[in-house]
């Protein structure tokens, strides 16, 4: 299988890669900054930026890359100057700004730059890293506001991708996956909360998100799936 991991250089995205590449996938990879696994080719890109469609479209076209499967993991959920919310009054513009750009810009930019390849002859895969939190069904503690609603946007985006892609490719496979709570650096503030046996270690979420991806079937498209790759209300 060819496949394009976006946002290459977070702590899932680099366990698939390697995880791929010990399968014995092709990898290309786009990211901040040089990806920590084999690679066919890298472009350090910054996917969040509008300019980046057409920077992705040449790269593609120089690299001859015609992806099997496309996986974006971009996301952010706090920095050093940011928490998630837990009231309204803490909500601000520019961190929901922020936050909307990186977990919903950047896998929109992506699609629009995949999207001449994708042909009803051509099957394609796409996967973004989404999470449970962006479940509306599921919600009943609240907080995390902005999180939550760049999730809830993506899962929209890819319920919305779906309807237009397998018009035109009906073999093709759209999905949102959660990659379950994993020890890296996006939820380490929050461990400490996190019940025994739930905080899963980086190579354990790689190996089942890469199952989960290479078993995807048409019947899940268009959906939020779990790890395990049962389906998830949105």
């Amino acid at each position: 299988m060819r496949v394009l991991l976006a946002g290459a250089s977070g702590g899932i995205a680099s366990a698939i890669g390697s995880e791929m590449f010990a399968r014995g996938h092709k990898v290309w990879a786009i990211s901040r900054s040089e990806p920590e696994f084999e690679t066919e080719n890298y472009l350090k890109l910054d996917i969040s930026n509008a300019a980046s469609v057409e920077r992705i479209k040449s790269w593609l076209v120089h690299e001859d890359v015609l992806p099997d499967c496309v996986i974006q993991c971009a996301g952010i959920l706090h920095d050093q100057s940011h928490m998630p919310e837990k009231r309204l009054d803490q909500i601000s513009a520019d961190w929901l700004s922020k936050t909307m750009q990186v977990n919903l810009h950047s896998h929109v930019h992506l699609a629009q730059a995949i999207n001449p390849l994708v042909k009803k002859l051509a099957p394609l895969k796409w996967v973004s890293l989404s999470a449970l939190v962006g479940s509306i069904s599921e919600n009943e503690l609240g907080g995390w506001y902005s999180y939550r609603m760049s999730k809830a946007a993506l899962n929209m985006f890819i319920r919305t991708l779906d309807i237009e892609w397998r018009r035109k490719s009906p073999d093709s496979i759209i999905v949102a996956l959660h990659p379950g709570t994993t020890n890296t650096q996006l939820s380490k503030p929050f461990q400490g909360n996190i019940a025994p046996g739930k905080l899963y270690d980086v190579d354990l979420t790689a190996s089942r998100l890469t199952k989960v991806i290479e078993s995807l079937s048409t019947e899940q498209s268009g959906c939020l799936l779990h790890w395990d790759g049962s389906i998830v209300p949105y």
